[in-house]
């Protein structure tokens, strides 16, 4: 298993779920995931076997070898099965600052109490890892307002809503908002 060298540890547990550094058995699913969800994502279009196989093999896996990487990436896993991925991106390590990014499978999505549930175990994992060993004093994520139960798990932990970008981007036919919101680290 990759890890990130400046990481003490590189897994958290919850029961049996699981962060690891991004697996490459993982990237395919992750692939077809994001462009399934692309209308959530900032992505504008699908990404093919290529692209995925590129990005991980000259951004994440070169990440795992530097104190200050660009971007600090996890699978998310379920009895060692994949069933997401997330991490932080955007990283400053000059303000240690930081955006929160997750993409949870497709299938579990659609079922509003199992994403609930697991977007709210993956926060408090990667929530403990900064607070424990990373220590970005501030986190931010940025989510298009079609998303309420995503918005109403980010505030009910504690991520507080800082502004909106209105009309951000055409979704369906129409413009959406979106919002930010930030946690920040006692």
């Amino acid at each position: 298993m990759k890890k990130y060298s400046f990481l003490e540890t590189n897994r958290k547990y919850f029961k049996n779920y699981s962060l690891v550094p991004l697996r490459k058995s993982d990237i395919q699913n992750i692939r077809r995931w994001r462009n399934e969800q692309i209308q959530i994502l900032r992505q504008k279009t699908p990404l093919s076997k290529n692209d995925q196989n590129h990005y991980y093999e000259n951004t994440i896996k070169k990440s795992f070898f530097v104190k200050k990487p660009k971007m600090i990436i996890f699978s998310f896993l379920l009895s060692g099965k994949c069933i997401g991925y997330g991490g932080f991106t955007r990283i400053n390590w000059t303000k240690r600052s930081s955006e929160l990014s997750f993409i949870l499978d497709t299938k579990r999505v659609q079922n509003s109490k199992i994403y609930e549930k697991e977007f709210k175990i993956f926060l408090k994992l990667i929530l403990e890892l900064n607070d424990e060993q990373i220590k970005f004093k501030k986190i931010f994520t940025e989510t298009y307002n079609i998303r309420p139960i995503h918005l109403r798990i980010l505030e009910n932990m504690s991520f507080r809503y800082r502004k909106i970008k209105r009309n951000f981007i055409k979704i369906h036919g129409e413009y959406v908002d979106s919002l930010i919101h930030e946690y920040k680290l006692n």
